[in-house]
């Protein structure tokens, strides 16, 4: 029986990006075209099989111990896009000034669709959504170099909004325009969830 269903839920590819060099700035340059292998982006300086825990996963991790690379591109939705970029008070927001790697159109609550679920594309090439990106305050210095001023309100007005980060399951191509199937675990929410959060 199988373990992810597909659902009626398809997006459409609206942008794509790369950052070629962290070091340099979190913004990420358009591209019309992503190849992705198991490691991630071609050319983007978050791709690889591992990676060096960072404060995301202390509670699990020393900070720098070698482990599995599931934060090889960040996914975020227009919709939600739209709605950090009103919270803003901006006309828009370029996905590049928050290090986007791809935008995609079509699913609602994007940000919150379950971890370990699935976006196939035409090719077949499949993401794997690992969990939901926290807004951070890292945007705020490349927004206010376009609009001065606006760079500190983009961490509250992203939070639950901020997308997700994912890793490459199935090689394949992105191009610009491309539909995007989601699919979802056949799995129940675990009943103690909420009491081991407390606890």
């Amino acid at each position: 029986m199988p373990a992810l269903l597909p659902t009626s839920y398809s997006a459409r590819v609206t942008w794509l990006g790369a950052n070629p060099d962290r070091r340099t700035g979190l913004p990420s340059r358009p591209l019309d075209r992503m190849v992705l292998s198991f490691a991630g982006p071609a050319g983007e300086t978050h791709a690889g099989l591992t990676r060096p825990s960072c404060s995301r996963v202390l509670s699990q991790h020393p900070r720098g111990t070698e482990i599995r690379n599931v934060r090889q591109l960040t996914i975020l939705s227009a919709e939600d896009l739209a709605a950090i970029a009103e919270d803003m008070g901006v006309a828009a927001l370029d996905p590049g000034l928050v290090g986007a790697s791809l935008v995609i159109e079509g699913i609602p609550d994007f940000t919150h669709v379950p971890p370990s679920s699935r976006l196939q594309g035409p090719d077949g090439v499949t993401l794997v959504v690992d969990m939901e990106n926290r807004p951070c305050h890292l945007p705020a210095k490349p927004i206010d170099a376009e609009g001065p001023g606006h760079g500190k309100a983009f961490k509250a007005a992203a939070k639950g909004r901020r997308g997700v980060t994912a890793w490459v399951e199935r090689e394949g191509v992105l191009t610009l325009g491309d539909s995007l199937r989601l699919h979802i675990p056949d799995q129940p929410v675990w009943p103690q969830l909420e009491s081991a959060r407390q606890g």
